[in-house]
């Protein structure tokens, strides 16, 4: 039972310890996700090792002191996702129906073939656009009839799991899919009229996750890539999507210095989407990023339909000149050189 905790533990200190490095290698960059997890073993592991055994031996207390250490750099990176910490994101205290935006994401799973319930909290939610990752053809067809209260809309189902649609009641001025990085991996990129007839962009994506064999060199690029460019727009930005990366890893930080966008989630939970069907390993991993001219309103995760993702619903209100309340983090100069690397990087590989 000693040597098993023993085993156990270090294996949590290694696990607390490898995701520092900066690298892209796949067995590495998937430690960034289960940081909460791994503090609720380490404090499994103390609890009874401190209960059941004395500390008899100089190891023993390192061994101790260092489990305590590594509670404590995983409490530093999920710490932000509490109610404990401040919240950058503002609430909107006063309704404005003609600049509200109601966005609902939701990564259907391909697989999945449970239509009915889908379109049925589609219905009950109203969502004025909603973004669709992992449609295949199939799902294209079965949801069709969501043309007639969607009129505009940008549509790509692929069968490799990386297809994208985007359905919206707000006109499109301009609307198109890019492949940004790798020709079978597309993004939707639009600029969108409010029903105030304020332009805004939003940007949906969905960069390949850390898996056996796959580094994440075109995950950071693609998401740096759009981080520039929201950053360079005039317009106030969204950005959302199944990101295949949690809200504390090192390179979604340096998206949200790069492009200047607020997330919601900061001080208000981890709002986590993935896996509906493993409760204890749940991950935040679709994200909605937005320009601090945006206040929040609402942010809400929907029910489970029988795909391994929830939905995730936002409510958006641009309020431009309440954007000084609202002070998102800027990219120094280190930033911008990290960066760079990594699209290029991202580009050669």
């Amino acid at each position: 039972m000693k040597l098993a905790l023993e085993i156990a533990g270090c294996l949590m200190i290694a696990f607390t310890f490898l995701p520092m490095i900066r690298t892209t290698k796949w067995w590495i960059r998937i430690l960034d996700f289960p940081r909460f997890q791994i503090a609720i073993i380490i404090t499994a592991i103390l609890l009874l090792y401190l209960i059941t055994y004395r500390l008899e031996s100089s190891l023993e207390y390192v061994f101790v002191v260092a489990l305590i250490g590594c509670w404590i750099l995983q409490a530093r990176y999920i710490y932000p996702f509490t109610f404990l910490s401040p919240k950058p994101a503002k609430r909107c205290t006063e309704p404005d129906p003609e600049n509200t935006i109601r966005l609902m994401i939701s990564n259907i799973k391909m697989s999945n073939k449970n239509t009915g319930k889908f379109l049925e909290i589609v219905k009950q939610n109203k969502p004025d656009m909603l973004l669709v990752n992992e449609p295949n053809n199939w799902w294209a067809e079965h949801l069709s009839e969501l043309d007639k209260d969607y009129p505009y809309s940008v549509k790509k189902p692929l069968e490799n799991t990386y297809g994208m649609m985007l359905f919206s009641k707000l006109e499109f001025i301009k609307a198109n899919v890019q492949f940004l990085l790798e020709s079978d991996i597309p993004s939707i990129h639009t600029i969108l009229k409010l029903r105030s007839g304020e332009e805004i962009e939003f940007c949906g994506v969905h960069p390949q996750p850390p898996t056996i064999g796959s580094d994440t060199d075109k995950r950071e690029a693609e998401l740096l890539v759009v981080g520039k460019s929201v950053k360079e727009s005039k317009r106030a930005s969204i950005v959302a999507g199944d990101l295949n990366d949690v809200g504390w890893s090192h390179t979604t930080k340096l998206f949200e210095r790069i492009s200047g966008l607020l997330d919601p989630r900061i001080g208000r939970g981890f709002f986590n989407t993935y896996n509906v069907f493993v409760p204890f390993f749940r991950y935040p991993l679709d994200h909605v990023f937005y320009d601090p001219r945006f206040k929040l309103s609402k942010l809400e995760r929907l029910p489970k339909f029988g795909s391994d993702h929830f939905p995730i619903l936002i409510e958006l209100v641009y309020k431009p000149e309440e954007k000084h309340e609202q002070q998102p983090k800027k990219a120094d100069h280190e930033d911008k050189k990290e960066a760079a690397e990594l699209i290029e990087k991202g580009m050669e590989s």
